[in-house]
């Protein structure tokens, strides 16, 4: 199979529209209005967050995104694969990508809320084999019936080494 390159890129040209419109109404479908926690394009292009797409043969297959929480704590947003994508591994490189690209910045934290029916099964899996345990709400989120807190430690709580990652992530630019 081609390889995939997974790279920043710009929400607002018309197929990352498409494929966030999918993923805002899929959102939708499942979710109660409360637990639809999405970020439009023009946030999504925001200087707080790096939005990266997954393309196979220039054909857009997957979007996440990365949203500044603080200087410790990194949230994963945006994250959703097309339909005919599914199955084929896309979304777990889009993951890793992003867990990289989180400690490559030096975050200690990287964190994401998901839906808890069965729609928001394979997301759910793949986020624990991806290392993501159950959390307690960060940020503004609140405990609700149809969503869940995830969170990966990245670093240990060390200052020193978590100095040393931002350090050698200094003067990195964003795109």
């Amino acid at each position: 199979m081609t390889e995939l390159d997974i790279s920043l890129d710009d929400p607002r040209i018309p197929d990352m529209i498409q494929l966030l419109e999918d993923h805002v109404a899929f959102a939708q479908e499942w979710s109660s209005p409360e637990d639809v926690h999405v970020l439009d394009a023009e946030r999504l292009a925001s200087d707080t967050v790096w939005f990266f797409s997954a393309r196979r043969l220039g054909r857009l297959l997957a979007v996440g995104a990365l949203r500044h929480l603080d200087t410790r704590h990194v949230e994963i947003k945006s994250m959703h694969t097309a339909e005919e994508a599914r199955g084929q591994r896309v979304g777990r490189a889009m993951l890793e990508h992003l867990v990289t690209a989180a400690r490559g910045r030096g975050y200690l934290r990287v964190s994401l809320v998901t839906g808890l029916g069965d729609a928001f099964a394979p997301s759910r899996a793949l986020y624990e084999n991806g290392g993501f345990e159950v959390c307690q709400p960060f940020g503004d989120y609140k405990i609700t019936a149809d969503s869940v807190c995830m969170t990966l430690q990245l670093f240990e709580e060390s200052p020193s080494e978590h100095r040393a990652a931002v350090a050698q992530t200094r003067g990195s630019q964003r795109r």
